[in-house]
């Protein structure tokens, strides 16, 4: 564990720099594209487009959504409170907003430099970068990374929420949890992608306003606390409160670094389904990328992260620092927080329903977690055959019964390893690779500016070479 840690700590804390910094340039160039141009973002949901090659905008929301959506929303938000106070939470929001421009960016260019393969729209942070920056090695490397940390590193940490959150909630052996999960999620994998693309478009939206009003209610019965709980997350985001002011830097380093764990807005994980939605222009699909990282972040951890402040649910321990608050002593920063919040005002429901909710986000995460592996084998692979996509059923199916028995604490830092590790890989790309997804911005807005349904022609703004754009593409389908 002493050198997983370690290796976090190298790995996270000039990466908390990049993303904050980049999400700032690129909502500089974009001029704000994640808030003017949210009333498109809407209508773009509304009014998608889909073919039997791709899936609808909305459709890929869900997917990416059912990826974005899962423990870190919990038990993620938990850990950046206990580790870096209430503060943690205002610089999660800002991370959420300045990596809707960052997500705008990578969701635009999956959507460039999407292709067809049998049959069907795939793409994502390796073809880009093989693509946009003729970087095939890179783009393997990349391909590779991502491929192990969905298959092997990352599902751990969602079966094991929901192992330890019916644990503490209702005593379920883990073993079972594992089993269960397990089990469910062989089915939903061994459907192909439409059984996936159907699974997430129906739970997704469903677990997640659920969720909302469930924490709505703890905050409306605790109205009264809000406007204090407001301020000690405000004066301690910037150093200001007499309890938690000398913690600013933890404050800082584990509000971003939960927020890109949730929305991985940068790390690349959105851009799978993004390019495979059917959409006339790539800037539709960036634009609802945004939304997706308001849904994740601004809307789900920032609820939970007021239902655990407001209640007074929470520890506040800096890593190698005394404790700065234990109002549940003896609890472990995770799934506990939420679930003590919900039953402070649901009295003997909020912790199975914390679990339940935990169980969908998770187990909703896992399966989008085989779609992202298996187009990144394909792109690795240059094919899918299907003794490689046996073998990757098998690994994913077997990390994520491993993850549900096994410590969180050692499940973490794995899967924070994993998504440093990625992060870097796709970050630094996209410093290299932002100009085209800028262009097709600015032609987007142009076309709207012209009264258009704005529609790509690649061409136009000098690009070439596009597989599933320019001269011989097909068009899109209205719906």
């Amino acid at each position: 564990m002493g050198l997983l840690t370690q290796i976090n700590d190298w790995l996270w804390t000039p990466l908390v720099v990049l993303a904050l910094g980049f999400g700032l340039v690129l909502t500089v160039l974009t001029r704000c594209a994640q808030l003017r141009l949210l009333p498109a973002m809407l209508r773009q949901l509304v009014r998608g487009e889909r073919s039997a090659e791709g899936i609808s905008s909305f459709q890929a929301l869900s997917l990416t959504l059912s990826s974005r959506i899962g423990v870190g929303n919990i038990a993620g938000v938990a850990t950046a409170i206990a580790a870096g106070g209430p503060g943690a939470l205002f610089w999660m929001s800002v991370m959420a907003f300045l990596g809707g421009a960052t997500a705008f960016v990578e969701s635009t260019l999956a959507q460039i430099y999407k292709r067809r393969i049998d049959g069907e729209f795939r793409g994502g942070m390796p073809y880009y970068i093989e693509q946009g920056l003729g970087m095939r090695k890179v783009a393997l490397v990349g391909a590779s990374v991502a491929a192990l940390l969905y298959a092997v590193l990352a599902p751990g940490v969602q079966s094991n929420a929901i192992s330890s959150s019916f644990g503490s909630a209702l005593g379920v052996d883990p073993l079972i949890s594992g089993l269960v999960v397990t089990g469910a999620l062989a089915f939903v994998v061994l459907g192909g992608r439409r059984r996936i693309v159907i699974f997430v478009e129906v739970v997704v939206p469903f677990m997640a306003v659920a969720y909302v009003i469930a924490a709505v209610v703890v905050l409306a019965v605790n109205a009264t606390a809000l406007p204090a709980a407001a301020g000690l997350v405000l004066s301690s985001a910037f150093g200001a409160n007499s309890v938690y002011g000398g913690i600013l830097g933890s404050a800082i380093a584990w509000g971003v670094r939960r927020a890109l764990f949730s929305n991985v807005a940068g790390v690349g994980e959105g851009t799978y389904g993004s390019a495979a939605a059917e959409v006339s222009h790539p800037a539709k699909q960036g634009l609802v990328q945004c939304f997706s990282i308001y849904v994740d972040t601004l809307f789900l951890c920032l609820a939970t992260g007021l239902m655990i402040i407001v209640t007074g649910a929470y520890n506040v321990q800096p890593p190698g620092g005394p404790a700065l608050a234990s109002n549940l002593p003896g609890t472990e920063a995770g799934p506990a927080y939420t679930q003590a919040a919900m039953d402070s005002v649901l009295v003997g429901a909020g912790g199975p329903f914390v679990a339940i909710a935990i169980a969908l986000f998770a187990f909703s995460t896992l399966v989008a977690f085989y779609y992202i592996s298996e187009t990144n084998l394909a792109y690795v692979l240059g094919r899918t055959p299907a003794a490689a996509t046996a073998v990757l059923k098998v690994v994913l199916l077997g990390t994520t019964f491993w993850g549900a028995v096994q410590s969180a604490d050692l499940i973490w830092a794995v899967g924070d390893v994993g998504y440093a590790a990625l992060a870097w890989v796709n970050m630094l790309c996209l410093l290299l690779l932002a100009k085209p997804a800028l262009r097709a911005l600015r032609d987007f807005d142009a076309q709207r500016r012209r009264g258009l349904d704005p529609t790509f022609d690649p061409v136009a703004i000098g690009m070439t070479g596009l597989d599933c754009w320019g001269p011989g593409a097909e068009p899109v389908r209205r719906r």
